[in-house]
């Protein structure tokens, strides 16, 4: 019986931590542009010149 308190106790410590992280996160602007990833996929990379290419 114990051993569940101690799973239950571990489970919502790591639940805490995730928590804490995502709060984090978006705390932090990481998901501020939803727009750029979407369209920036759409565009060419610019490819380096080499000496070769001139």
């Amino acid at each position: 019986m114990s051993i569940i308190i101690l799973l239950i106790c571990i489970s919502l410590a790591i639940a805490l931590l995730f928590l804490g992280g995502f709060i984090w996160s978006m705390k932090s602007g990481q998901y501020d542009d939803t727009y750029g990833p979407s369209v920036r996929m759409l565009f060419d990379d610019k490819k380096k010149q080499t000496k070769k290419d001139k």
